[in-house]
């Protein structure tokens, strides 16, 4: 490796290690403080969890709007489904096969394909402006809302409401002071770490002369998706893997609202044609493939099992071959 890229790589990885740890700090501080504010469990449960698992993609692309690489954010977006479905879900599933509640298969993840499709129509243009933030922004909200509805209506039993009660109710309880010191601390981590990746990210990608938007599909994507591997890997091992895939739900949601509309309205950018003639439409056939996997077969239970997990891990593996075929290409 030329040492005009160890810098480079090191404040990468320093930036990533600290953006997994402080985004479970920032997470554990939000959720005592809204215990101690007297939230509700449901709130804390969609609001906070929500926006806090997708923390570290969100401050990404803040620092990589603001350091005018927008496509690094969108690629980190786009990038972080695909892991989620084809790397996060299908090694869960390799490690111990996956119940999926009937509800997941009728609302969440047809409810995520339907985004899915609708930012892909907000973009077909090339073009992410300002207008297309606040549609995603608006869409965040209703999102929002109709997932506390759910919540509120559901019978206990649901996956969505069980999952919320169940991390709510893990979280360890803190003084007010703490959690509030916890809370700032990791948010102070997390935006420097955020910093430390793009500016690495930025950097190897001009030494390699790939486009950024390459680097936040792979590095940046994959970096952002390690919680959500660690945490399925470990609930895989406790015999836990039926929640995953909630999580990634949840967790894939949250980044086609919340985090591609930071690029929007920051910095309104052209999109390059690869996002939109492969990246994204790519992203959809594996959101469609986690509907299509989940379904039931012959009236039996619906189960993501071993064998479906390694399709998804191979699918995830030919896409990153395929970057790098394009990337070599340019």
């Amino acid at each position: 490796m030329a040492t005009a890229l160890l810098l480079p790589s090191f404040i990468l990885l320093i930036g990533l290690a600290l953006l997994v740890w402080s985004s479970d700090v920032f997470i554990d501080g939000s959720v005592s403080t809204a215990k101690h504010l007297s939230i509700s469990p449901l709130i804390i449960g969609v609001v906070v969890l929500g926006f806090g698992t997708s923390m570290p993609e969100v401050l990404v692309a803040i620092q990589a709007s603001l350091d005018n690489s927008p496509e690094l954010a969108i690629g980190n977006a786009v990038g972080s489904n695909i892991a989620n479905i084809g790397l996060v879900l299908g090694v869960t599933a390799i490690i111990a096969p996956i119940a999926v509640k009937s509800s997941l298969i009728k609302r969440e993840i047809p409810v995520l394909l339907a985004i899915s499709i609708g930012a892909y129509l907000l973009v077909i243009d090339q073009r992410l402006e300002f207008i297309d933030g606040l549609i995603l922004l608006a869409g965040l909200v209703i999102a929002m809302i109709w997932m506390i509805r759910v919540n509120k209506d559901a019978d206990p039993r649901d996956p969505l409401t069980s999952e919320t009660s169940q991390a709510v109710d893990t979280m360890s309880e803190m003084p007010l002071k703490k959690s509030l010191i916890l809370l700032i601390t990791g948010l102070l981590i997390l935006m420097g770490s955020a910093k430390m990746m793009v500016w690495g990210a930025v950097e190897i990608a001009q030494y390699f002369e790939v486009s950024e938007l390459v680097i936040g599909l792979t590095i940046i994507a994959i970096g952002t998706s390690l919680p959500e591997l660690a945490a399925a890997i470990s609930a895989a091992l406790k015999n836990e893997a039926d929640l995953m895939i909630g999580n990634i739900v949840g967790s894939n949601l949250f980044n086609i609202l919340a985090v591609m509309s930071v690029p929007a309205l920051l910095a309104p950018t052209v999109l390059e044609s690869a996002l939109l003639n492969e990246d994204f439409p790519i992203m959809l056939g594996f959101t469609l493939a986690m509907l299509v996997l989940a379904l039931s077969r012959r009236g039996g239970p619906s189960m993501i099992n071993k064998f479906k997990g390694v399709l998804l891990f191979i699918a995830f593996i030919s896409y990153i071959a395929l970057l790098y075929m394009r990337s070599i290409a340019a």
